[in-house]
């Protein structure tokens, strides 16, 4: 009669789909008669209480006529005693089994030889960790079967704990949000959830879920929270497993191009869930997007994910259970991260009086798969049941100590199904048991040629007789892939990752200090100034420096860049396109300080093709006024505000104390661009109307007094073209937008006279060949002034000088800089570069002196009550005579940061990119505050 049981019992086990992979249990019925196998201790955790067969299961083996041995363990979660009850034999040695049963890996130590194992190895992926067991396996002779291995007609795993990995996951993202809720001032009924390993079972769990469910249904959920949704990835087990949980709260699915909406408007007595599923987020790179499950498959490269811009925006909680191959689309990204955890006012929620904003949408997620740098690329270690849970920021900080604090709470146990063991074991035993039958069959000394095993069990056979099986064989060549690959690894380790510096002058110190403070990072300094670059790579152990001339050298570029991983160019910009192809064809990442120009510009497509980042713009203008202005415009927008006008100031200066010469500026490096620029055109709005400013001096005609910080004496001008950056910063509403370059008051008197008397024409002039007769800038001032004779009577050149300029100020500036000497002149072929040469010398900063920068945005919002707000953001940075100057730091300090997100892969865009985006601006502005360079604000109320 048993034996009718036990037939009836086993043919009804198997689901469907598996039952051509299920053996046949009257095949083997009357050979089970004295075999033996055992079911081991595990020991590779302290919170492992499951094993892979259930009393129950143990029961029906011994009826059949198995002798079954436990191997003895107080911490198994069904004691030795129901073991014993069912008829096992409770002995600590198991070595008369031929087939050894476990959950987990075994202890090298601990393998026998000529057995054959079952359980979860770890090494299908050539994981290193557990190659060392994989070697005794083989040389021990040892027949092993790997679970995750056993799998149905379509490939689908058949034995799994993936259900109760679904369950624990729920249960314990639930209790965490309760704690994260409460530490960001908010009392729920997810209070009174606790962890999974809390309950005797996952009925206990669901009782106390349902419980929290029936107090959300009341109202209890404080308003100010707003709807919460759950996104749950992917169908399978692991997805079912927690929608089970899920659905014991009062609840509404909803599709995702619906999230939005009841993310917005949706009702606090309910949950809404939302199961994303493949065709929900995948798409085709190419045009035409679309999702063909078949391709996909094949070609997982050939795709990219939506989730984290049509989905993750309006998920308050992400229950992620997808499994990820290498080569397929992540769903969050570290730029992402940034994007979804940066702190924002979400003007749907109806705060009450006293009631704390949430800081983003996104509150928690679990990570069920576990599966670190994978599906979630900054979850790059898995938590643990004794530390659960960790804060993860925008940041890329990590807090396990603490629910309050900045970011989203993680969940990512590796080994949930533990904490729900006697369930789990049931679960994983009713599915393992058909296959038992088969494997029990098994002597690790028969060849595997003599076994009739089921394509089930066969296919899941890694190692046999000695040797790989057939199926796995590329376990040994993805080994030596590994193996060289972490050769090349730890040679990168060694040499570390390699930056390129082009240019060893001002700005160069800190860029280089900051990235010298990584010990993974390799420092090459690159100039045409040996010496120069010599000086600068002794202040830092380990910095080499190299001779390399740009233009005349493109192969010794090429080489140079070849070896790096991001090269940093602070050349003169009309040499960043050359660099920027030299980056492209070595597949090298850019970071440069300068403007964009057209000529790099027009390398995007083949950075994109290279996938190489160009990332300009990351100095201080431009630079730190994108990051400060882009802040601040997104705040207002997403507070539902307006931008009226954004006029922005900023300039390098010397201290007040360091000003006295008639431009009251002094050079820390070449003046030519500073002089040139003067003479640029300009083009900006004022009330709607485009201001066109041309070129040849004109921009001095456009000088504003300002008294935004009334202890400076400050003017300003207009930069170059304003009216592109309404596009830029996606201020379309602004009617009036200009961004100016500020000076200390008399710079522009000062330069116009030397603009009158042509002292910054850039065209060469005859009298400064510099192949001809010697002039002095007596001498020379008459040649401008159009006099024949250069030995005039000092006070008439002054007269004339007064005469042509209309003012004794200017007259006086001009003699005051040593413009009317009998000193000889360096000629340098056109008065603008003669001046800059000479200026170089005369308005040098001295040793003890200090420079100041100062950077000012003016916006008007206008907010949704018709109120305006004037808001001014202001930086102030002196430098510092021991140590950088403040034009150094605030240029040097951002790009070294921008190369250390590159390297650290928090910026992944491709091609030419601009410092535009919040994953880019609100980390650079975090980490400048962390180098001293912080900015305040003032609001106005008109």
């Amino acid at each position: 009669m048993w034996v009718f049981r036990l037939l009836k019992c086993e043919f009804n086990t198997p689901p469907l789909s598996t039952i051509r992979t299920v053996p046949s249990t009257i095949r083997f019925i009357s050979t089970l008669k004295g075999k033996i196998i055992a079911i081991r201790r595990e020991d590779q955790s302290v919170w492992e209480r499951r094993a892979p067969l259930a009393p129950a299961n143990v029961r029906r083996l011994i009826r059949a006529g198995v002798k079954v041995l436990i191997q003895p363990s107080n911490r198994r979660a069904y004691p030795a005693q129901s073991y014993q009850a069912a008829g096992a034999l409770l002995q600590e040695d198991i070595s008369s089994a031929s087939v050894i049963f476990g959950v987990k890996q075994v202890p090298v130590d601990q393998l026998l030889s000529n057995k054959t194992y079952c359980f979860f190895s770890h090494t299908i992926k050539a994981q290193e960790s557990n190659m060392p067991l994989l070697d005794a396996i083989l040389e021990k002779n040892i027949r092993l079967l790997d679970y995750e291995k056993l799998t149905d007609l379509n490939g689908q795993r058949v034995v799994a704990f993936g259900k109760y990995a679904g369950v624990a996951g729920m249960v314990n993202i639930l209790h965490g949000l309760g704690l994260r809720l409460l530490a960001l001032g908010h009392h729920t009924p997810f209070m009174h959830i606790g962890p999974a390993h809390n309950y005797r079972d996952s009925a206990m769990a669901r009782q106390a879920i349902r419980d929290a469910g029936y107090e959300i249904a009341l109202g209890a959920m404080p308003k100010s929270i707003g709807p919460l949704t759950f996104v749950f990835t992917g169908s399978g087990n692991v997805s079912q497993g927690g929608q089970e949980l899920f659905q014991e709260l009062p609840h509404e699915y909803v599709p995702p191009e619906m999230l939005k909406k009841v993310a917005e408007h949706g009702d606090t007595t309910k949950i809404y869930g939302c199961e994303v599923r493949r065709r929900h987020h995948l798409e085709r790179k190419e045009e035409g997007g679309g999702f063909d499950p078949e391709e996909y498959d094949k070609h997982p490269e050939k795709y990219i994910s939506t989730f984290s811009k049509k989905i993750a925006p309006y998920a308050s909680v992400i229950i992620n259970g997808i499994y990820w191959a290498v080569d397929s689309p992540k769903l969050l990204t570290l730029p992402d991260a940034k994007y979804l955890l940066r702190p924002a006012h979400t003007p749907w929620l109806p705060i009450s009086v006293g009631a704390p904003a949430l800081p983003h949408r996104m509150l928690a997620i679990c990570d069920i798969s576990a599966d670190p740098g994978g599906s979630i690329e900054f979850m790059n270690e898995c938590t643990t049941i004794d530390t659960p849970f960790c804060l993860y920021d925008a940041d890329r900080n990590k807090d396990t100590k603490s629910f309050k604090g900045p970011g989203v709470l993680v969940c990512s146990i590796d080994n949930m199904p533990t904490q729900l063991p006697k369930e789990s074991t049931d679960f994983f035993g009713n599915l393992l048991y058909p296959y038992v039958l088969d494997i029990i069959q098994s002597d690790a000394k028969t060849p595997l040629e003599e076994h009739h095993f089921s394509p089930a069990v066969h296919s899941a056979i890694i190692a046999s007789n000695g040797r790989l099986t057939a199926n796995f064989e590329y376990i040994q060549e993805l080994r030596l892939l590994n193996k060289r690959s972490k050769h090349k690894a730890d040679n990168v380790e060694a040499q570390n990752k390699t930056v390129v510096v082009l240019g060893a002058g001002y700005v160069s110190a800190p860029l280089v200090e900051y990235l010298h403070r990584a010990s993974n990072i390799r420092l090459i300094v690159a100039s045409q100034l040996k010496e120069e670059a010599d000086m600068l790579a002794s202040k830092f152990p380990g910095v080499e420096a190299i001779f390399l001339n740009v233009l005349e050298r493109p192969d010794t570029l090429k080489d140079t860049i070849d070896s790096a991983d991001v090269a940093v160019s602070l050349l003169p910009y009309n040499l960043h396109h050359v660099v920027a192809k030299a980056c492209i064809s070595t597949k090298t990442h850019l970071v440069t300080a300068s403007y964009l120009n057209e000529d790099v510009k027009a390398l995007h497509d083949e950075a994109v093709a290279a996938e190489v980042t160009i990332l300009n713009e990351i100095g201080l203008d431009p630079g730190i006024d994108h990051l400060l202005a882009l802040e601040c415009f997104d705040s207002v927008k997403q507070a539902g505000g307006k931008i009226e006008s954004f006029v922005s100031w900023c300039g390098g200066l010397p201290s007040p104390e360091c000003s006295s010469n008639p431009l009251r500026y002094k050079f820390s490096w070449s003046p030519r661009g500073v002089l040139l620029n003067t003479l640029a055109s300009a083009r900006y709005y004022d009330e709607q109307q485009v201001v066109d400013v041309p070129a040849g001096g004109n921009l001095m005609t456009q000088v504003q007094d300002l008294d935004f910080l009334p202890g400076f004496a400050l003017e300003g001008y207009p930069n170059r073209d304003s009216t592109i950056y309404k596009d830029f910063y996606g201020i379309n509403s602004a009617n009036t937008v200009l961004r100016g370059t500020l000076r200390f008051k008399g710079f522009c008197n000062t330069i116009r006279s030397m603009q009158y008397l042509g002292l910054i024409d850039p065209n060469p002039h005859p009298s400064l060949h510099p192949n001809g007769p010697d002039i002095t800038w007596r001498m020379l001032v008459c040649n401008l002034l159009g006099l024949a004779n250069g030995n005039i009577f000092y006070g008439n050149l002054k007269r004339k000088l007064a005469e042509m300029l209309n003012s004794d100020e200017a007259v006086q500036a001009i003699e005051d800089l040593g413009l009317l000497k009998e000193d000889l002149v360096m000629k340098m072929n056109t008065p603008l570069d003669t001046l800059t040469y000479y200026l170089s010398k005369k308005l040098c900063y001295e040793e003890s002196e200090r420079d100041l920068v100062i950077l000012r945005h003016d916006i008007g919002i206008l907010w949704p009550d018709n109120r305006r707000e004037k808001r001014g953001i202001n930086l102030v940075l002196y430098g510092d005579v021991k140590g950088h100057s403040a034009m150094a730091r605030t240029v040097g300090y951002p790009a070294a940061i921008a190369v250390k997100m590159i390297l650290d892969g928090e910026i992944q865009q491709r091609g030419v990119v601009l410092p535009f985006t919040a994953d880019i601006y609100r980390p650079l502005l975090n980490r400048l505050k962390a180098e001293g360079i912080e900015f305040f604000e003032t609001s106005k109320w008109l």
